[in-house]
């Protein structure tokens, strides 16, 4: 009987790498959807950082008028017998005086003896928000001031 060799092991056929079919550009798509959303986001931070600065910003200025009203005492009657109370009068021309200064507009809600409430209503100016047709926002704010006398130092 004749030897028989096996015969060489079989190579694997080269396969030839196939070109990708369906999602060409499927990453470019997904990046530019996630950059729009990020720009979305940022420009929805920083309207709202803006929105959040008026409305301080309005807080701030019912707080001073408040404050200028309050400075308005009787002095008369705090050097004759030592007790602090607002001349009305005066306190609100005062908070009045201030705000038109500041540019707002506003009431004395209030005075008292001892208190005055100012309301603000001013016009911010809100520039991320400009594009989106906001290009100022109202702001209207309420604050209260006591008046006091503080001894001078």
């Amino acid at each position: 009987m004749p030897e028989h060799t096996p015969p060489p092991p079989a190579t694997p056929a080269r396969r030839r790498p196939q070109p990708w079919h369906g999602d060409t550009g499927a990453v470019t798509i997904q990046v530019l959807y996630i950059a729009v959303i990020g720009l979305l986001f940022a420009a929805a931070l920083y309207g709202g950082g803006t929105l959040l600065g008026a409305r301080s910003h309005g807080y701030s200025l019912a707080q001073s008028a408040a404050r200028a009203g309050a400075q308005q005492i009787d002095l008369a009657l705090y050097r004759s017998i030592g007790e602090v109370r607002l001349d009305p009068a005066r306190a609100a021309q005062a908070a009045r005086q201030y705000l038109t200064a500041a540019g707002a507009d506003g009431t004395v809600d209030k005075v008292t003896a001892a208190e005055i409430t100012v309301t603000a209503t001013s016009r911010q100016a809100t520039p991320a928000l400009r594009h989106f047709g906001f290009a100022t926002v109202t702001v209207t704010a309420t604050a209260t001031a006591t008046a006091a006398v503080t001894p001078a130092d």
